[in-house]
């Protein structure tokens, strides 16, 4: 069932919420899910500031996000990527408690109204303290493409972080005091690409072939359908033909072409030496460059 089905009813909550990660993704070990802790507290968070019952602005910023320039995901389960950022705070924090949460996300749009299910890990990040008021932290963003994506979702998403002091307050209690739990969030740290992996490969025939005989040249384009799992042929796409004489390391174009309605590729060239012989494909925002492993043809 796909969960991002809820996005148009939720606002900001979402970013850090366990609408984020399937349901069968949740808890971690201890049956905790730290998502729900953030859903609920960012929910109130964001109702205005004259609403009642709002968490108290904790003073914590963020700085030296660091994420993958870009994460490509294929028809598997389960993909993830590794953060790390600088964390802030007051010294009166304790960033050790047990009830002192941080995580990273990924968003489109604005963290307080994301237009796309944003993307949190299935754990917390952990932070390394360096002084009485600065930590390095570590997280993951777990990605469940199935469940999580559309296809229309590959391209540059916004990087947040956010961190939660439950301050010993249990908010499945029925004494729960929200207004006795800290909370901070801060978007626009970053920007990764989340693409549809791609795959290329290429056949030269016939094998060996007679100098200045033609060689046909074949291949396919595929992408990964994140809601299928399984991977398609790219179509009417661009692609070069590339060539490198046998010993030399270089591959130089000889043509460009474009895949047809099934993403393969065919087309014909004169065989002049031993080498070899593959195609490459540039690359876009939401699919990644990738070229095919060339194919020596032995040339008589």
């Amino acid at each position: 069932m796909r969960i991002r089905a809820t996005v148009a009813a939720v606002t900001g909550a979402l970013a850090l919420s366990a609408l984020a990660v399937p349901a069968t993704h949740a808890a971690g070990g201890d049956g905790f899910d730290h998502r729900e802790s953030f859903a609920k507290i960012s929910r109130a968070a964001h109702k205005g500031d004259r609403a009642p019952g709002q968490p108290y602005d904790m003073d914590v910023t963020f700085s030296d996000f660091k994420i993958a320039k870009a994460v490509k995901l294929g028809s598997g389960t389960h993909y993830s990527t590794t953060v790390t950022y600088r964390m802030t705070h007051a010294a009166g924090i304790n960033v050790r408690a047990g009830d002192f949460l941080t995580n990273p996300v990924l968003y489109r749009g604005e963290l307080d109204a994301p237009t796309s299910a944003p993307l949190v890990g299935v754990k917390p990040a952990t932070c390394a303290v360096n002084t009485a008021t600065t930590a390095t932290c570590t997280g993951k963003i777990d990605f469940y493409p199935r469940e999580d994506l559309l296809n229309s979702d590959a391209g540059t998403w916004k990087a947040g972080a956010g961190a939660l002091a439950l301050n010993g307050q249990d908010p499945e209690g029925l004494d729960f005091d929200i207004t006795k739990v800290g909370y901070a969030e801060k978007g626009d740290l970053g920007t990764t690409l989340i693409q549809r992996a791609s795959t290329l490969s290429v056949d030269a025939s016939p094998e060996p072939v007679k100098k200045g005989r033609t060689l046909t040249i074949t291949g396919k384009l595929s992408i990964a359908n994140w809601e299928t799992g399984k991977y398609v042929g790219y179509v009417n796409q661009s692609v070069a033909l590339q060539y490198r004489k046998k010993d030399v390391l270089a591959y130089s174009n000889v043509k460009g072409i474009k895949t047809n309605s099934k993403g393969e590729l065919r087309t014909t060239v004169k065989a002049s030496a031993d080498g070899y012989y593959r195609f490459t494909f540039k690359g876009k925002t939401t699919v990644p460059a990738v070229n095919a492993t060339g194919d020596y043809v032995d040339v008589q």
